[in-house]
Protein backbone atom coordinates (compact mmCIF):
# COMPACT_ATOMS: atom_id res chain seq x y z
CA UNK A 1 0.00 0.00 0.00
CA UNK A 2 1.08 3.59 -0.84
CA UNK A 3 1.69 5.95 1.61
CA UNK A 4 -0.68 8.05 0.23
CA UNK A 5 -3.62 5.41 0.00
CA UNK A 6 -2.50 4.57 4.17
CA UNK A 7 -2.94 8.66 4.87
CA UNK A 8 -5.91 8.57 2.95
CA UNK A 9 -7.27 5.36 4.55
CA UNK A 10 -6.29 6.23 7.97
CA UNK A 11 -8.46 9.29 7.93
CA UNK A 12 -11.44 7.75 5.67
CA UNK A 13 -10.63 10.21 3.03
CA UNK A 14 -14.31 8.93 1.67
CA UNK A 15 -16.11 10.57 4.33
CA UNK A 16 -15.44 14.08 3.39
CA UNK A 17 -18.87 13.29 0.93
CA UNK A 18 -20.95 14.14 4.25
CA UNK A 19 -19.76 18.06 5.10
CA UNK A 20 -17.96 18.80 1.66
CA UNK A 21 -21.57 19.37 -0.46
CA UNK A 22 -22.44 21.65 2.50
CA UNK A 23 -19.51 23.48 2.38
CA UNK A 24 -20.28 24.40 -1.57
CA UNK A 25 -23.71 25.26 -0.27
CA UNK A 26 -22.27 27.67 1.82
CA UNK A 27 -19.59 29.11 -1.00
CA UNK A 28 -22.73 29.56 -3.63
CA UNK A 29 -24.98 31.49 -0.89
CA UNK A 30 -22.14 33.74 -0.77
CA UNK A 31 -21.62 34.86 -3.89
CA UNK A 32 -25.21 35.21 -5.15
CA UNK A 33 -25.96 36.76 -1.45
CA UNK A 34 -24.81 40.33 -2.50
CA UNK A 35 -24.78 39.86 -6.30
CA UNK A 36 -27.52 40.27 -9.17
CA UNK A 37 -27.48 36.65 -10.29
CA UNK A 38 -27.54 38.17 -13.73
CA UNK A 39 -24.05 39.77 -13.81
CA UNK A 40 -22.37 37.13 -11.72
CA UNK A 41 -19.93 36.45 -14.74
CA UNK A 42 -18.85 39.52 -14.87
CA UNK A 43 -18.41 40.83 -11.34
CA UNK A 44 -19.57 40.05 -7.91
CA UNK A 45 -20.50 42.49 -5.63
CA UNK A 46 -19.69 41.47 -1.95
CA UNK A 47 -20.17 43.03 1.90
CA UNK A 48 -20.08 45.57 3.94
CA UNK A 49 -21.96 48.57 2.52
CA UNK A 50 -19.62 49.35 0.15
CA UNK A 51 -19.21 47.57 -2.96
CA UNK A 52 -16.36 45.21 -3.34
CA UNK A 53 -15.75 44.19 -6.58
CA UNK A 54 -14.68 40.67 -7.12
CA UNK A 55 -12.84 38.61 -10.45
CA UNK A 56 -13.86 35.46 -11.11
CA UNK A 57 -10.12 34.47 -10.61
CA UNK A 58 -9.71 35.81 -7.09
CA UNK A 59 -13.10 33.74 -6.54
CA UNK A 60 -11.68 30.19 -7.73
CA UNK A 61 -8.46 30.60 -5.43
CA UNK A 62 -10.90 31.52 -2.75
CA UNK A 63 -12.83 28.45 -3.88
CA UNK A 64 -10.10 26.25 -3.87
CA UNK A 65 -8.38 27.65 -0.22
CA UNK A 66 -12.13 26.55 1.42
CA UNK A 67 -11.87 23.38 -0.37
CA UNK A 68 -8.58 22.97 0.58
CA UNK A 69 -9.14 23.81 4.51
CA UNK A 70 -12.15 21.46 4.45
CA UNK A 71 -9.73 18.71 3.97
CA UNK A 72 -7.07 19.96 6.05
CA UNK A 73 -9.39 20.52 9.15
CA UNK A 74 -11.28 17.04 8.65
CA UNK A 75 -7.65 14.72 7.87
CA UNK A 76 -6.51 16.56 10.78
CA UNK A 77 -9.47 15.81 13.20
CA UNK A 78 -9.79 12.16 12.04
CA UNK A 79 -6.22 11.45 12.38
CA UNK A 80 -6.29 12.96 15.95
CA UNK A 81 -9.13 10.97 16.90
CA UNK A 82 -7.12 7.40 14.95
CA UNK A 83 -3.49 8.84 17.22
CA UNK A 84 -5.80 9.17 20.35
CA UNK A 85 -7.94 6.51 20.48
CA UNK A 86 -4.81 3.77 18.93
CA UNK A 87 -5.52 1.68 22.30
CA UNK A 88 -8.81 1.31 22.19
CA UNK A 89 -9.23 0.58 18.57
CA UNK A 90 -6.37 -2.53 19.43
CA UNK A 91 -8.60 -3.96 21.73
CA UNK A 92 -12.15 -3.81 19.75
CA UNK A 93 -12.11 -6.18 17.37
CA UNK A 94 -14.22 -4.09 14.97
CA UNK A 95 -11.30 -1.43 14.92
CA UNK A 96 -8.03 -3.71 15.22
CA UNK A 97 -7.36 -3.28 11.71
CA UNK A 98 -6.68 0.12 11.64
CA UNK A 99 -3.73 1.52 10.46
CA UNK A 100 -2.48 2.42 13.99
CA UNK A 101 -2.89 -0.43 16.23
CA UNK A 102 -2.61 -2.92 13.07
CA UNK A 103 1.21 -1.17 11.97
CA UNK A 104 1.06 0.02 9.29
CA UNK A 105 1.21 3.69 10.64
CA UNK A 106 3.13 5.17 12.99
CA UNK A 107 1.58 6.46 15.79
CA UNK A 108 4.38 9.15 15.33
CA UNK A 109 3.68 9.60 12.18
CA UNK A 110 0.18 9.96 12.41
CA UNK A 111 0.55 12.63 14.88
CA UNK A 112 3.19 14.66 12.35
CA UNK A 113 0.33 14.35 9.40
CA UNK A 114 -2.22 15.69 12.28
CA UNK A 115 0.14 18.70 12.84
CA UNK A 116 0.93 19.29 9.20
CA UNK A 117 -2.66 19.52 8.49
CA UNK A 118 -3.13 21.61 11.38
CA UNK A 119 -0.69 24.05 10.05
CA UNK A 120 -1.93 23.88 6.54
CA UNK A 121 -4.97 25.22 7.80
CA UNK A 122 -4.45 28.14 9.31
CA UNK A 123 -2.29 29.14 6.41
CA UNK A 124 -4.94 28.54 3.90
CA UNK A 125 -7.38 30.47 6.29
CA UNK A 126 -4.57 33.42 6.08
CA UNK A 127 -4.98 33.45 2.69
CA UNK A 128 -8.55 33.80 2.67
CA UNK A 129 -9.45 36.55 5.01
CA UNK A 130 -8.74 37.98 8.16
CA UNK A 131 -11.93 37.04 10.08
CA UNK A 132 -11.22 33.31 9.21
CA UNK A 133 -7.53 33.30 10.22
CA UNK A 134 -8.48 34.66 13.34
CA UNK A 135 -11.29 32.02 14.25
CA UNK A 136 -9.16 29.03 12.76
CA UNK A 137 -8.20 28.38 16.37
CA UNK A 138 -11.46 27.72 17.42
CA UNK A 139 -12.15 25.57 14.29
CA UNK A 140 -9.65 23.32 15.12
CA UNK A 141 -10.13 23.12 18.91
CA UNK A 142 -13.74 22.19 17.56
CA UNK A 143 -12.69 19.26 15.58
CA UNK A 144 -9.45 18.33 17.59
CA UNK A 145 -11.38 18.04 20.69
CA UNK A 146 -13.91 16.25 19.77
CA UNK A 147 -11.94 12.88 20.10
CA UNK A 148 -11.55 13.64 24.01
CA UNK A 149 -15.32 13.95 24.55
CA UNK A 150 -15.98 10.31 24.65
CA UNK A 151 -13.50 9.61 27.57
CA UNK A 152 -16.28 11.89 29.89
CA UNK A 153 -19.81 12.35 27.57
CA UNK A 154 -22.49 10.74 25.88
CA UNK A 155 -22.93 13.89 24.51
CA UNK A 156 -19.96 12.92 22.13
CA UNK A 157 -22.36 12.51 19.09
CA UNK A 158 -23.20 16.21 18.92
CA UNK A 159 -19.87 17.86 19.65
CA UNK A 160 -18.74 15.94 15.97
CA UNK A 161 -21.74 17.60 14.78
CA UNK A 162 -20.18 20.85 15.64
CA UNK A 163 -17.21 20.46 14.15
CA UNK A 164 -18.91 19.37 10.62
CA UNK A 165 -21.55 21.94 10.94
CA UNK A 166 -18.74 24.46 10.59
CA UNK A 167 -18.44 23.58 7.07
CA UNK A 168 -21.30 25.86 5.52
CA UNK A 169 -20.78 28.67 8.16
CA UNK A 170 -16.87 28.80 7.09
CA UNK A 171 -17.54 28.70 3.64
CA UNK A 172 -19.53 31.72 3.63
CA UNK A 173 -17.12 33.46 6.21
CA UNK A 174 -14.68 32.94 3.51
CA UNK A 175 -16.41 35.00 0.63
CA UNK A 176 -18.26 37.52 2.77
CA UNK A 177 -16.31 37.81 6.12
CA UNK A 178 -19.72 38.08 7.84
CA UNK A 179 -22.41 35.97 9.46
CA UNK A 180 -25.92 35.32 8.19
CA UNK A 181 -28.99 33.49 9.26
CA UNK A 182 -29.12 30.73 6.05
CA UNK A 183 -25.86 29.52 6.85
CA UNK A 184 -26.49 29.43 10.35
CA UNK A 185 -29.81 27.26 9.23
CA UNK A 186 -27.47 24.96 7.14
CA UNK A 187 -24.99 25.13 9.66
CA UNK A 188 -28.01 23.30 12.66
CA UNK A 189 -28.99 21.04 9.83
CA UNK A 190 -25.45 19.15 9.66
CA UNK A 191 -25.13 19.64 13.37
CA UNK A 192 -28.33 17.16 14.27
CA UNK A 193 -27.88 14.96 10.82
CA UNK A 194 -24.39 14.32 11.77
CA UNK A 195 -24.88 13.67 15.11
CA UNK A 196 -27.91 11.41 14.63
CA UNK A 197 -26.38 8.84 12.10
CA UNK A 198 -23.08 9.31 14.64
CA UNK A 199 -25.47 7.80 17.28
CA UNK A 200 -26.52 4.58 14.39
CA UNK A 201 -22.71 4.13 13.93
CA UNK A 202 -22.12 4.30 17.47
CA UNK A 203 -24.60 1.34 18.09
CA UNK A 204 -21.82 -0.96 16.63
CA UNK A 205 -19.70 -0.53 19.65
CA UNK A 206 -22.24 -0.36 22.36
CA UNK A 207 -21.08 -3.33 24.43
CA UNK A 208 -16.82 -2.54 24.23
CA UNK A 209 -17.77 0.83 25.16
CA UNK A 210 -19.67 -0.28 28.27
CA UNK A 211 -16.72 -2.64 28.77
CA UNK A 212 -13.89 0.22 28.39
CA UNK A 213 -15.84 2.84 30.15
CA UNK A 214 -16.28 4.86 27.11
CA UNK A 215 -19.72 6.96 26.57
CA UNK A 216 -21.83 7.12 24.32
CA UNK A 217 -25.73 7.89 23.70
CA UNK A 218 -25.83 3.66 23.37
CA UNK A 219 -23.79 2.93 25.95
CA UNK A 220 -25.79 5.40 27.75
CA UNK A 221 -29.21 4.50 26.99
CA UNK A 222 -29.13 1.47 25.27
CA UNK A 223 -29.38 0.34 21.45
CA UNK A 224 -33.33 1.02 21.45
CA UNK A 225 -33.39 4.30 23.23
CA UNK A 226 -30.52 5.69 20.95
CA UNK A 227 -32.14 5.14 17.85
CA UNK A 228 -35.15 7.09 19.01
CA UNK A 229 -32.78 9.78 19.98
CA UNK A 230 -31.40 9.49 16.72
CA UNK A 231 -35.02 9.71 15.20
CA UNK A 232 -35.49 13.10 17.07
CA UNK A 233 -31.98 14.69 15.81
CA UNK A 234 -32.67 13.56 12.03
CA UNK A 235 -36.12 15.46 12.75
CA UNK A 236 -35.15 18.39 14.15
CA UNK A 237 -32.60 18.33 10.95
CA UNK A 238 -35.34 18.35 8.34
CA UNK A 239 -37.09 21.09 10.75
CA UNK A 240 -34.02 22.97 9.79
CA UNK A 241 -33.68 22.30 6.22
CA UNK A 242 -37.03 22.96 5.57
CA UNK A 243 -37.12 26.89 7.70
CA UNK A 244 -33.79 27.30 5.24
CA UNK A 245 -35.87 26.61 2.22
CA UNK A 246 -38.52 29.16 3.28
CA UNK A 247 -35.94 31.77 5.04
CA UNK A 248 -34.06 31.47 1.77
CA UNK A 249 -37.30 31.86 -0.48
CA UNK A 250 -35.63 28.92 -2.61
CA UNK A 251 -37.69 27.71 -5.72
CA UNK A 252 -38.91 24.01 -6.69
CA UNK A 253 -35.08 22.20 -7.31
CA UNK A 254 -34.54 23.11 -3.66
CA UNK A 255 -37.80 21.25 -2.63
CA UNK A 256 -36.87 18.31 -4.49
CA UNK A 257 -33.55 18.34 -2.68
CA UNK A 258 -35.41 18.22 0.24
CA UNK A 259 -37.66 15.29 -0.60
CA UNK A 260 -34.27 13.05 -1.50
CA UNK A 261 -32.53 14.91 2.17
CA UNK A 262 -35.45 13.86 4.66
CA UNK A 263 -35.83 10.30 2.43
CA UNK A 264 -32.95 9.25 3.06
CA UNK A 265 -33.10 10.13 6.38
CA UNK A 266 -36.11 7.70 6.55
CA UNK A 267 -34.76 5.07 4.55
CA UNK A 268 -31.96 4.56 7.19
CA UNK A 269 -34.10 4.43 10.44
CA UNK A 270 -35.90 1.69 8.11
CA UNK A 271 -32.95 -0.45 7.65
CA UNK A 272 -31.16 0.01 11.43
CA UNK A 273 -33.15 -2.18 14.31
CA UNK A 274 -31.91 -2.76 17.24
CA UNK A 275 -31.81 -6.65 16.84
CA UNK A 276 -30.30 -6.30 13.18
CA UNK A 277 -27.29 -4.13 13.19
CA UNK A 278 -26.45 -5.97 9.66
CA UNK A 279 -27.41 -2.65 7.79
CA UNK A 280 -25.83 -0.05 9.74
CA UNK A 281 -22.74 0.91 7.41
CA UNK A 282 -25.27 0.79 4.15
CA UNK A 283 -27.71 3.59 6.60
CA UNK A 284 -24.33 5.32 7.51
CA UNK A 285 -22.47 5.51 4.10
CA UNK A 286 -24.63 5.08 1.10
CA UNK A 287 -27.91 6.96 3.02
CA UNK A 288 -26.14 9.29 4.01
CA UNK A 289 -23.75 10.21 1.30
CA UNK A 290 -26.47 10.08 -0.88
CA UNK A 291 -28.68 12.57 0.90
CA UNK A 292 -25.35 15.12 1.16
CA UNK A 293 -24.65 14.67 -2.54
CA UNK A 294 -28.04 14.78 -4.10
CA UNK A 295 -29.44 17.51 -1.91
CA UNK A 296 -26.34 19.98 -2.74
CA UNK A 297 -26.68 18.93 -6.19
CA UNK A 298 -30.26 20.11 -6.05
CA UNK A 299 -29.20 23.49 -3.70
CA UNK A 300 -27.01 24.36 -6.66
CA UNK A 301 -29.06 24.26 -9.47
CA UNK A 302 -31.84 26.23 -7.41
CA UNK A 303 -29.29 29.11 -6.40
CA UNK A 304 -27.75 29.34 -10.11
CA UNK A 305 -30.32 28.23 -12.23
CA UNK A 306 -33.70 30.07 -10.63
Amino acid sequence: MSSIKKYLSLVKFSHTIFAMPFALIGFSLAVTHFSNRLNIIETIGLVSGNKILISWQELIIKLVLVIGCMIFARSAAMAFNRYLDRNFDAKNPRTAIREIPAGIISKESALRFVIINCLLFTIATFFINRICFYLSPVALFVVLFYSYTKRFTALCHLVLGVGLSLAPIGAYLAVTGRFDVLPVLFSFTVLFWVSGFDIIYALQDEAFDKSENLHSIPAALGKSNALRVSEILHLLSAACVIAAGVYGNFGWLYWIGIAVFIGMLIYQHSIVKPYDLTKVNIAFMTANGIASVVFAVFVLLDIFLT
